[in-house]
């Protein structure tokens, strides 16, 4: 059985002040992303609990739009004992959620906003419709990263500018692929399920390009059947 204390200690990262981009997903053992259409039906309590404990060490949440959609994401508030250890270590006592989105259809009611512990951001690009960003900027920061499509490593350096160094990415596939692409990825937390899943699920990370990039694994843990991987960009010896 996985200890809260022990996973802070395990999933902490050395240096808060270094920028770090830090991404958590689950997977079935035959690599599917999803059950039954969401990520969730993956875990169990564990994998809850590594879950909230990387909510607990970041600074900022990043998600894209259809994984809002996809996995019914609302205003997200880590429980007090969280709350109330981020204030200890010097963090603001909730993370910000930041969306990342193209075509921002996203209705500035949903509960992503409406409902958010503290000011949501919005990462889009400068050819997204201008009247939604508009909207959207009555109830959340607006980010322009990229001319005709969101540039990873401009949101990055963005959230860096405001403090936001350490990066926290629940997905989805689509905006894993391009960090892959784009060569931001410092860490991957990945859940393998015990379960077969098989049919038409897709991978954790999609994208346009082969982007191949060596990984350095940390640490393995597990609880029962579940496993908990911890890797690392390599780098250059």
């Amino acid at each position: 059985m996985l200890e809260r204390e022990e996973l802070i200690i395990r999933y902490a990262v050395m240096d808060r002040a270094v920028p770090h981009l830090r991404v958590n997903f689950i997977a079935s053992l035959d690599g599917a992303a999803t059950r039954a259409g969401m990520s969730g039906g993956l875990g169990n309590t564990d994998d809850k609990l590594v879950f909230d404990t990387l909510r607990t060490l970041t600074d900022v949440i990043v998600v894209g739009a259809g994984t809002v959609r996809a996995e019914g994401y609302g205003g997200i508030r880590l429980d007090p004992a969280d709350a109330a250890w981020r204030v200890g270590a010097g963090l603001g006592a909730q993370p910000p959620v930041a969306v990342v989105s193209s075509r921002l259809d996203l209705d500035p009611s949903h509960p992503l906003f409406a409902d958010a512990a503290v000011r949501p951001l919005v990462v889009t690009h400068a050819a997204s419709p201008l009247q939604r960003r508009r909207d959207l900027a009555e109830v959340a920061d607006v980010l322009v990263c990229g001319e005709d499509a969101v540039n990873p490593r401009q949101m990055v350096a963005a959230l860096a500018e405001r403090g936001l160094v350490q990066v926290l990415c629940e997905g989805g596939p689509h905006l894993f692929g391009a960090l892959i692409e784009a060569d931001c990825i410092d860490e991957l937390c990945l859940t393998v399920s015990p379960v077969l899943e098989g049919g038409p699920a897709g991978r954790i990370a999609l994208g346009r390009d082969t982007a191949s990039r060596d990984m350095s694994l940390l640490h393995v843990l597990t609880a029962g059947d579940m496993l908990f991987l911890r890797y690392a960009r390599r780098r250059a010896s």
